[in-house]
């Protein structure tokens, strides 16, 4: 594909604009465009105002290729998108039966009714192609307008994802829109600072000058690197074989190919060598469990989780002795230890990672200021400590405290369980 396109979003919606949500689109559709040969060139976010939304549409739509409009696709008086466009377009809306028989029997499936305010979403513009919805009862739409192209997705993450997943980017690929293979090459990096990052692959990346385009994404305790070549002066091939040579210099820093998370490499590497992980935690209060139960099929390898917040519960859950506390502190290497070793015995895991820490903004001593974050694993092979320093506020703090707990896990899964291979995905409980 030599064409660059011109890709815009509109994001629909007040709660984006009043702080309520997160413009969770925005990051999701900006990726995958852009490792599909079409990066954004503009993205609006607009309130669910008739007026704001022609103004927006027009904008965009006067010069743009592509237009993907988010939001505004569902039941109430607010959701207006589908009938201001058709009206700038001069079309009508038209009911599309499939759509209502999908949104009935939907309903069917929780012993529900459609109101008559929900059957509004069976309309579609004219000309337009509904986009099937499996989660939810508003259907995307797909318009082709000569050679523009218009794309409506709805609000909700979970019902807009599998969408452009599933249905919309295969499209685009069949309709030689986007590219058939990604546009970058990304290697994901952990515990590596993003100035050392480049540093260590300066003599690889110095070896391609005009052809090899790198570019770094920092993330909390993570940094990725993007590999790309000017113009077409280098093959996918070749992209691989660079990649390659940049992962064995990165060595345990490297932690995967793509955008996987740690939670889920993790449980697949501990899944591939039939092992078991439970986790305590106190100043993380859960987050570091979310991060593996967020995961479709944790439950293959995932037992279960605990927050022991205070010293009293370490002692009679965890069998933490008092001693211990007393003399070394809650917030120790020796507690973490002692936490994962008795999280191991009661849930009979093969793995038991734990989390102790001052998140802030009061505790702290002069040996553990806040921010000082004590790791504990207890595996097959051994039992270790580990230390971490997390700046920030208390949720900067329990969010890297999470990362490097996970973080430390994947590095020792990786040098005494690397023998065995990775599962590629996890099945659905």
């Amino acid at each position: 594909m030599s064409t660059l396109y011109k890709v815009d979003t509109l994001s629909l919606g007040d709660e984006l604009l009043l702080g309520i949500r997160a413009n969770a689109h925005l990051v999701y559709l900006g990726r995958e465009l852009a490792q599909f040969g079409l990066p954004l060139r503009r993205a609006l976010v607009l309130r669910d105002a008739p007026e704001e939304i022609r103004d927006g549409f027009l904008s965009c739509w006067k010069d743009a290729d592509i237009l993907i409009t988010t939001g505004g696709l569902g039941p109430t008086d607010d959701d207006l998108t589908r009938e201001t466009i058709a009206a700038c377009l001069g079309r009508k809306l038209v009911h599309d039966m499939p759509s209502e028989v999908a949104l009935r029997e939907r309903f069917e499936r929780f012993n529900r009714k459609p109101t008559a305010n929900n059957l509004k979403q069976c309309y579609l513009i004219e000309g337009a192609e509904a986009i099937p919805n499996r989660f939810g009862t508003a259907p995307g739409q797909w318009l082709r307008d000569g050679q523009k192209v218009l794309i409506m997705l709805p609000g909700p993450v979970n019902e807009l994802q599998p969408m452009w997943r599933d249905q919309v980017l295969p499209r685009l690929k069949i309709e030689g829109l986007a590219e058939e293979i990604p546009a970058y090459l990304q290697l994901r990096t952990h515990g590596i600072g993003e100035s050392q990052l480049e540093t260590n692959l300066k003599p690889i990346i110095d070896r391609y000058p005009g052809r090899l385009s790198v570019a770094y994404c920092a993330h909390m305790g993570a940094v990725d690197v993007r590999l790309s070549a000017y113009g077409h002066s280098l093959s996918w091939q070749e992209l691989e074989t660079i990649g390659s040579e940049m992962k064995a210099v990165l060595a345990e820093d490297f932690v995967d190919y793509g955008d996987r998370e740690l939670p889920e490499i993790i449980l697949n590497l501990l899944r591939a060598n039939d092992r078991t992980l439970a986790v305590a935690e106190s100043c993380t209060g859960g987050l570091l469990s979310s991060a593996f139960t967020d995961i479709p099929g944790a439950s293959k390898v995932f037992m279960g989780g605990l927050v022991c917040y205070t010293n009293e519960i370490k002692e009679q859950v965890l069998d933490v002795p008092d001693c211990m506390i007393q003399q070394h502190g809650a917030v120790s290497g020796e507690c973490a230890v002692a936490m994962a070793i008795g999280l191991a015995e009661k849930f009979g895991a093969d793995y038991a990672l734990s989390i102790s820490g001052f998140a802030g903004p009061g505790g702290g001593t002069e040996a553990n200021p806040v921010g000082t974050v004590h790791i504990g694993l207890s595996s097959p092979f051994g039992v270790w400590s580990h230390k971490i320093a997390s700046p920030g506020n208390r949720l900067q703090v329990k969010e890297r405290a999470v990362n490097g707990a996970l973080d430390f896990l994947r590095r020792k899964l990786r040098k005494y369980e690397e023998k065995k291979e990775f599962v590629e995905c996890l099945t659905l409980d």
